[in-house]
């Protein structure tokens, strides 16, 4: 598939909001992703901003929700059409129900309730909290993987760091919140309504009508 060429942040933003999902990075399915779909020069170019650069800005934009939703890899979900996945994804759950059903381990329980109880967080900060480091805690990024996946946390911003000088350095730390800290409580649960694979049946037919994904067990593996 071929979209037309994405040439500034605004761009995204529409191709999300028009066609409700797209990944960040090449994937499975040819042409399906920001990467393909982004002039060359406009990667990491000393002299201008290009998509690594948009990422912070489209997610803190507040119309595309971004984070690891697609088979564990970044990519951008439109707000409409975040709450149909999150549904299929959580299977009715609320983080704390399913905790206290025993679907959750103790470690991705503290996780949670460290972005939760912050609104917003830097990994930096939630690893230094938790003792993540060597020879402690391990497994961070599997966790904070599996919490996007699940689509309890998403990440707001990209924080760069600063030199004793003022002047930012480095790729830019991630900064997690959660889809209820950045839209309201009832975000999500206002599509419990619906059986979470009725949910999920509709994902794979939006996108089989606005992307038109020929591959439909790829499609099924990305989403899922």
């Amino acid at each position: 598939m071929k979209f037309r060429k994405l040439k500034s942040k605004e761009d995204i933003i529409k191709l999300v909001e028009e066609i409700g999902f797209l990944p960040f990075f090449a994937n499975s399915i040819e042409g399906f992703s920001v990467e393909e779909n982004c002039p060359g020069d406009l990667w990491f170019a000393p002299d201008k901003d290009g998509p690594w650069e948009w990422k912070g800005p489209i997610a803190k934009d507040g119309r595309c929700v971004y984070g690891k939703f697609f088979a564990g890899k970044a990519g951008f979900v439109s707000r409409e059409w975040f709450p149909v996945l999150a549904n299929y994804r959580r299977d009715g759950y609320d983080f704390d129900a399913r905790f206290e059903d025993g679907l959750v381990s103790r470690k991705d329980k503290d996780v949670y309730d460290m972005i939760y109880k912050n609104g917003k967080i830097i990994s930096k900060q939630i690893k230094s909290a938790l003792n993540y480091k060597k020879g402690a805690n391990t497994g961070f990024e599997t966790i904070i993987t599996r919490l996007q996946m699940q689509t309890y946390v998403n990440t707001a911003d990209f924080v760069y760091m600063t030199d004793k000088n003022g002047r930012t350095y480095g790729w830019g730390v991630a900064e997690y919140t959660t889809p209820e800290e950045m839209f309201g409580e009832n975000y999500i649960s206002d599509a419990y309504s619906e059986e979470p694979q009725k949910s999920f049946e509709r994902v794979l037919e939006h996108l089989n009508k606005t992307v038109k994904i020929s591959d439909k067990k790829m499609l099924f593996k990305l989403m899922k």
